[in-house]
């Protein structure tokens, strides 16, 4: 039996911070209050004191979640001009902050790490998707050049990764692949934040409401993520009963949303733009179930979308791409559907199946809040976080 003042040692040992580090993080990409950087890695690890610093381009500098955002200039629309352009700017600014420990977040700022790292500085490289795989679908990216570029940079990132003090990887199956060139690499699932999109108030009762029912796709708007499909689906629907798309992000390319503005289904759309984590509980709070209908391509397959997770947390039932790993969460968990993401007649009966059957939406919503609450939640990461940073030292 391990007394009270055994416990409160150990837990004590685990939480201290041994010195309180000058942590940075940077990105060349992602947004001044992207979810997974600020909210979660750079929130958590200010919370246990320790002076945390977020490079971003194109941010007033000031102080959010207890994380200092120090914005740099950026202009460069093209991927070329981002890489040899804002790179550079990312880099200055990281050699002022001198910090202890520089934590990276996109591929593109690998050299960046590794001239930290001749500068004597602690560097962890935050891998978020596979990015080998990623370049196969560039459109940027010439088809022919693709392959080429892909296994080149493959080789390029595996002997960079080895000289980093940590490689931290966003799923398991990415995780695999890079402790065979770092042997210090660990999974942080993107799993939501316990309660932040919980709204008690919220029911997935359509009959109750009154309400017809209404789907929702929030996330980066790209064809590969199915936004066809999902609009086309949504207007086979409403050939059966009145249902809306709530949908939330950003078009990539923008020209993208001009060619879904002409399909018939558009006008069945409630087009929200880019939300603000108000605006997203929001969204999913007006929402009956949600959907994450990803393409088959070789990175989706293995990835974990924090959508899926997010939509669990509020309480909606899922209707997700059918890849066996994906399927095994939704299946087990009971929390949805799973279908062909391809295949918008499979889709739409799906939808309808959901709206249908009221009792069974509000079963399979609380099915998937329960497991996000035992086990797809921020806490038990933001731990294995915090520990890797304690082992630096």
């Amino acid at each position: 039996m391990i007394s009270k003042k055994t416990l409160k040692k150990r837990l004590w040992k685990f939480w201290k911070v041994v010195d309180r580090m000058k942590i940075c993080h940077l990105t060349s990409v992602h947004s001044g209050l992207d979810t997974r950087i600020v909210i979660k890695e750079c929130q958590s690890l200010a919370k246990v004191e320790h002076d945390v610093t977020y490079i971003v381009p194109n941010e007033e500098n000031r102080t959010e979640y207890g994380v200092k955002i120090v914005g740099v200039p950026s202009n460069s629309r093209h991927p070329i001009q981002r890489i040899r352009k804002t790179t550079r700017a990312v880099f200055e600014a990281a050699k002022s902050e001198n910090a202890d420990v520089y934590h990276f977040h996109d591929p593109e700022l690998i050299p960046i790490g590794l001239k930290l790292k001749k500068l004597g500085k602690k560097v962890i490289y935050d891998v978020h998707e596979d990015v080998p795989e990623q370049i196969l679908s560039k459109q940027w990216i010439p088809k022919k050049a693709r392959r080429l570029m892909s296994k080149g940079f493959a080789s390029y990132e595996k002997k960079a990764s080895g000289k980093f003090d940590a490689v931290v990887t966003a799923t398991p199956y990415i995780a695999e692949k890079f402790r065979v060139y770092n042997q210090n690499t660990v999974t942080i699932h993107n799993y939501p934040i316990l309660s932040e999109l919980m709204d008690e108030d919220h029911s997935s009762d359509i009959s109750a409401s009154g309400d017809t029912g209404k789907v929702v796709y929030l996330g980066g708007i790209y064809r590969l993520r199915g936004i066809i499909e999902m609009i086309n689906s949504i207007e086979r629907v409403n050939q059966i009963r009145n249902t809306h798309l709530i949908l939330g992000g950003s078009f990539a390319p923008p020209t993208l949303r001009d060619e879904v503005e002409q399909l018939p289904g558009w006008k069945y759309v409630d087009y929200r733009g880019f939300l603000s984590r108000v605006e997203v509980k929001r969204a999913l709070s007006d929402s009956h179930v949600g959907l994450v209908l990803l393409h088959p391509e070789p990175r989706f397959v293995v990835s974990l979308p924090i959508k899926m997770f997010e939509y669990m947390s509020a309480g909606l039932p899922v209707i997700a791409s059918n890849f066996p790993l994906w399927k095994e969460i939704v299946e087990d968990n009971d929390c949805g559907i799973c279908v062909d993401p391809l295949d918008e007649e499979e889709i739409s009966r799906a939808i309808l199946e959901l709206l249908d059957d009221p009792e069974r939406c509000i079963r399979l919503g609380e099915n998937g809040r329960r497991a996000v609450a035992d086990k797809y939640n921020w806490k038990k990461e933001s731990e294995r976080l915090i520990q890797l940073y304690n082992n630096l030292n």
